[in-house]
C-alpha cells in the first residue's frame, strides 16, 4: 500500500492521459467522417499520431537530459493540449495531422518522463509490484476511454475536442504538485535498430506485424464500425472489447510462451488471428453481440504477439543489450504503426471495410511463412527470459522492466538468431 501511494501522483497522471489520448483518435475518425473527410484522410491522421509518437520516443529523452523531467512532462502536456484544442480552428486533413503529430510526441513524451521517473523510483523489491501496477493503470485507463466515444460522439464537437483537452491539461497536476523530488536524469537510450535484427529476425517482423494489426484497428476500427452499421455508444463498445480481449490473454499466453516454444506460440497466435480476421468479417451481418465477441477474440489473439515478440528478441540479448534491444523493438513497432492506418483506410476506401482484416491477415499469413522458415535456420535457446507484458509506450520501456527479465535459467544465451 504505501508502495501505490509513493507512486499514485505518477499513476493518476498516466490514467488521465490515457484518457484524453485513447480518445482522440475515435473522436478523429467519427469527427473527420462529418466533416467530410475521406476514408483514406482519415487514416492519415492515425499515421500522423504515430509519426509524432516516434519523434517524441527520440527527441524527449534528450528534452529531459536539459531541462529535466518536470519541465519535459510540462512541454508535452503543453503540446498534446494544444494538438487537441487546435482541432476546432479548421476542419482540414492536413491541419488535423499536425495536431495528431503535436499529440504523439505529447503521448510518447510523457511516458517516456513517467518511465524514467518511475524507473528511478522502484527497487529490486518493488519492481514486480510497481510496474504490475503501472501496467493495470494503463490498459484500464485505456479500456475506459473506448467506452468514451458515445459519450464524446453526442457532443457538439468543440466541446468533446475541449474536454479531451482538459483531460490531457490535468495529467500535469499530480507531478506539479507531488512533494517527491524528480530524480536525476538517466542516460538516453541509443537507438540501434540493426541489434534487434542481429538478435531476431523473427521478433522484428512480429513487432512489425503487432503494429500491423494494433494500429489498424485502433485507429481505423471506427471506420469499419460505422461502415458496418455500429452507432457511436456500439464503436466504443467495439474497442473496448479489443481491448478487454487483449488484457485477458496476457496470463494464459504468458503461461504458454514460458511453457513453449515461443516462435510456436506466435505462429498460433498468428494463425488464431487469421480466423479472428474472418470470423470478424463473416459476423458482420450477425448482430451487435457477433461483432462484439468478435472483436474480443481479435485483441485476445492479436495483443499479446508483441509481448512475446520482445520476450522472443530478449532470449538471443545480453543482459547489456536489453535496454537498447527494447529501444530497437519500439522503433520497428512505430514503423510499422506509422504506415498501417493510412494503408488500411485507403483500402477499405477502395475495397470495403472487409480489406482492412483482410490486410490484417495477409500480415499474419506473411509472419506464419517467415516463422516457419526461421525454425529451420536454428533450435531455440536452452535459457529463456521470463514473459512479461511490455507495453509499447516509450523508446525507455526497457529500462523500467530490465529487471523483471530474469532468465528462467538463471542465465541468459549469446547465441544470435
Amino acid at each position: 500500500m504505501r508502495m501505490l501511494i509513493s507512486f499514485a501522483a505518477l499513476f493518476l497522471s498516466v490514467i488521465l492521459l490515457q484518457l484524453s489520448s485513447g480518445g482522440v483518435g475515435p473522436l478523429d475518425a467519427l469527427a473527420g467522417l462529418d466533416a467530410g473527410f475521406s476514408v483514406s484522410e482519415v487514416g492519415f491522421l492515425g499515421s500522423a499520431h504515430f509519426f509524432g509518437f516516434f519523434i517524441g520516443c527520440w527527441w524527449v529523452p534528450r528534452l529531459m537530459g536539459s531541462v529535466g523531467h518536470s519541465r519535459a512532462f510540462a512541454t508535452c502536456t503543453a503540446m498534446g493540449a494544444i494538438g487537441l484544442a487546435a482541432h476546432v480552428i479548421m476542419a482540414e486533413p492536413w491541419f488535423w495531422a499536425l495536431c495528431r503529430v503535436a499529440s504523439g510526441i505529447c503521448i510518447a513524451g510523457c511516458y517516456t518522463v513517467i518511465e524514467a521517473w518511475l524507473q528511478a523510483k522502484v527497487t529490486n523489491e518493488t519492481r514486480a509490484r510497481a510496474t504490475s501496477s503501472y501496467r493495470l493503470a494503463d490498459i484500464g485507463a485505456s479500456l475506459v476511454a473506448q467506452l468514451m466515444i458515445g459519450f464524446l460522439a453526442d457532443l457538439e464537437t468543440y466541446i468533446a475536442y475541449n474536454f479531451l483537452t482538459i483531460l490531457c491539461c490535468a495529467s500535469l497536476l499530480p507531478l506539479a504538485l507531488t512533494r517527491v523530488p524528480q530524480p536525476p536524469t538517466p542516460q538516453t537510450t541509443r537507438l540501434r535498430p540493426g541489434l534487434a535484427w542481429a538478435c531476431s529476425p523473427m521478433g522484428v517482423a512480429a513487432v512489425i506485424v503487432s503494429a500491423i494489426s494494433g494500429a489498424s484497428f485502433r485507429m481505423v476500427g471506427p471506420l469499419y464500425g460505422q461502415e458496418v452499421g455500429l452507432s457511436a455508444n456500439q464503436i466504443g463498445t467495439f474497442l473496448a472489447a479489443y481491448v478487454a480481449g487483449g488484457a485477458i490473454a496476457q496470463y494464459p499466453i504468458g503461461w504458454l510462451a514460458d511453457k513453449y516454444e515461443r516462435r510456436w506460440v506466435m505462429i498460433w497466435l498468428s494463425v488464431a488471428a487469421i480466423v479472428a480476421c474472418t470470423l470478424t468479417v463473416a459476423t458482420a451481418t450477425f448482430g451487435t453481440m457477433s461483432v462484439m465477441l468478435a472483436a474480443a477474440f481479435f485483441g485476445l489473439t492479436t495483443f499479446p504477439v508483441y509481448s512475446v515478440a520482445a520476450a522472443h528478441a530478449h532470449d538471443f540479448a545480453t543482459e547489456d543489450q536489453r535496454v537498447e534491444l527494447s529501444a530497437a523493438l519500439m522503433f520497428f513497432y512505430a514503423l510499422g504503426a506509422i504506415a498501417a492506418p493510412y494503408t488500411t483506410s485507403a483500402l477499405i476506401g477502395s475495397f470495403g471495410p472487409a480489406a482492412l482484416f483482410y490486410f490484417i491477415s495477409a500480415g499474419h499469413v506473411a509472419l506464419v511463412v517467415f516463422g516457419l522458415s526461421r525454425m529451420r535456420v536454428r533450435s531455440a535457446p536452452d535459457a529463456r527470459t521470463r514473459y512479461i507484458y511490455a507495453p509499447r509506450t516509450s523508446f525507455g520501456i526497457g529500462r523500467l522492466l530490465g529487471r523483471s527479465r530474469e532468465s528462467n535459467g538463471d542465465q541468459t544465451t549469446d547465441q544470435k538468431e
